[in-house]
């Protein structure tokens, strides 16, 4: 599966293992993710794309413009995984 940019990933190692971030930029064989609180836009977290599992959901290029955008974003994408 090829990633993209908006792309919802779970991390599979570090300190934030296991929890859901959006891909900013690609710059193989590292990905710029971010969750929007921990990890703001400003201060993106470069992981290596082995540390990253790829999900089928892609955010629109709109709720990358903003933190509390990506934060909601997110928020929403969880709740539609649990269901």
């Amino acid at each position: 599966m090829t990633l993209t940019r908006g792309q919802l990933v779970r991390s599979k190692a570090g300190r934030d293992k296991d929890s859901f971030l959006a891909i900013i930029k690609l710059e193989p064989p590292f990905a710029l993710v971010c969750d929007g609180k921990v990890r703001p836009l400003q201060r993106p977290k470069r992981k290596k794309l082995m540390h990253l599992a790829p999900t089928v959901l892609v955010l629109p290029e709109e709720c990358l413009a903003t933190n509390r955008k990506l934060r909601a974003a997110l928020r929403e994408a969880q709740a539609q995984r649990k269901e």
